[in-house]
């Protein structure tokens, strides 16, 4: 994958963005009144030490080293407890990064 910063930048605000959204409309829809927990979006497949890494470092994005993957925590910056709601959020980013060819997944826990 060859991106610029300008190009990766646009990436992880798209996924900001998508991801506020889905999990605005998930509250709407169901309130948050689900299990408390926590949710994240796990990038897969880019080493630190590459030109990649290093702009996704750049672009917010946090390496981490416990699941050797960049990740992003709560990616729709809701402050809500809902577990269901901050999953929305995350599946909604793990989603636009997939779409531009990375390996991405969501993932949550109870807290």
């Amino acid at each position: 994958m060859n991106f610029t910063q300008e190009q990766l930048n646009t990436i992880v605000n798209e996924a900001l963005t998508e991801a506020r959204k889905a999990a605005e409309t998930a509250l709407a829809q169901f309130g948050d009144r689900d299990a408390c927990g926590f949710a994240w979006c796990n990038i897969y497949g880019v080493k630190g030490n590459t030109k990649l890494g290093k702009m996704l470092e750049k672009a917010g994005v946090r390496r981490s080293a416990y699941e050797k993957c960049y990740q992003m925590w709560n990616p729709s910056k809701l402050g809500v407890q809902s577990m269901g709601i901050l999953e929305a959020g995350a599946e909604a980013a793990a989603q636009v990064f997939r779409k531009y060819g990375f390996t991405a997944y969501s993932g949550s826990r109870m807290d």
